[in-house]
């Protein structure tokens, strides 16, 4: 299905992907980036970034399956079905290959994406991504846990309704203090009233995360991304993903460009955005697209992590 928009504008535009509605934010034009958001989150959670990243791209930012205005299907959510679902967005919009920017189950959404179809990546920016550690946040690993499926419509039911001083001080109990995290925060559960959106939550969460924190990680095969141009931001007051994350995938990946945001939480496209948008931008300026080679990748798995 070709999709039509206004580069000065931007739009939001719905396609069908396997019998199921996919909405995505596209604008600009110039070469791809494609921006993934976190569990929960939805394409607007770039939307203080979006218009300058746009000013020389294709900005394209998709609500995943599960999220926002996109379909909620019984199926697979995991992370390869996730990136699987990107290449298919991608191919239906008639591109190739770009930049692939991920926050949070995003990032570990771009790992797999360029794990899995690494001639489709120019470049990798990772923000605050998952799949760097165990270590997340403990209401994270609680929604693991069994019996959650009951307690996640209360607790979902009580971030939409309650306001002000009430979620504030909720939310500072579980160290999400003032702020867009709090408010993304409360956004995102108050999002789960929805059953689809819950279920689809609730199925996500438990691939990637047990009672023990986080069950995926790619910081084995870290190595093979040692030609990719990659990024990696994160702010240094993160109460979901510990920052540390970010610092020991700088020490694998020892050729990316690594920038930590002062007093920036889970969201540092929201608290700072003017100062990610411009890290972004020159991350992309300054450094060449990837080309990939099986023989390249042969030599990589063969001679394995340092």
């Amino acid at each position: 299905m070709a999709v039509s928009f206004d580069p000065a504008l931007g739009t939001y535009e719905e396609v069908a992907l396997h019998g199921h509605e996919v909405g995505f934010q596209i604008s600009g034009r110039g070469p791809l980036l494609v921006l993934l958001h976190g569990i929960t989150s939805t394409s607007e959670a770039w939307r203080e970034v979006m218009p300058q990243l746009a000013e020389e791209h294709t900005v394209i930012a998709p609500d995943l399956l599960g999220h926002g205005r996109s379909a909620k299907p019984r199926g697979d959510y995991s992370l390869g079905a996730y990136a699987a679902g990107v290449r298919d967005l991608l191919a239906v919009l008639g591109f190739e290959r770009g930049t692939v920017v991920g926050h949070s189950l995003g990032g570990g959404i771009a790992l797999q994406f360029a794990y899995l179809f690494p001639e489709r990546v120019e470049r990798l920016a990772l923000i605050s991504s998952g799949g760097l550690g165990k270590e997340v946040h403990p209401l994270l690993r609680a929604a693991t846990l069994p019996g959650s499926e009951w307690v996640l419509p209360l607790m979902a039911r009580e971030w939409s309704v309650k306001a002000g001083d009430a979620v504030r001080s909720a939310a500072a109990k579980i160290g999400i203090e003032a702020g867009p995290d709090m408010a993304e925060f409360a956004r995102g559960y108050a999002s789960l009233v929805d059953e689809g959106a819950r279920d689809a939550f609730l199925h996500t969460m438990r691939s990637v995360i047990d009672k023990d924190g986080q069950r995926v990680s790619a910081l084995d095969r870290l190595y093979l991304a040692d030609q990719v141009p990659t990024l990696i931001v994160w702010g240094t007051d993160d109460p979901i993903i510990p920052v540390e994350h970010g610092r020991r995938a700088h020490e694998i990946i020892t050729h990316a460009r690594y920038v930590e945001i002062e007093r920036s939480g889970h969201w540092p496209m929201l608290d700072a955005p003017d100062r990610f948008a411009r890290e972004l931008i020159e991350f992309i300026e300054q450094t060449e697209p990837f080309e990939y080679s099986d023989e390249g990748v042969r030599e990589r798995l063969m001679r394995g992590p340092a």
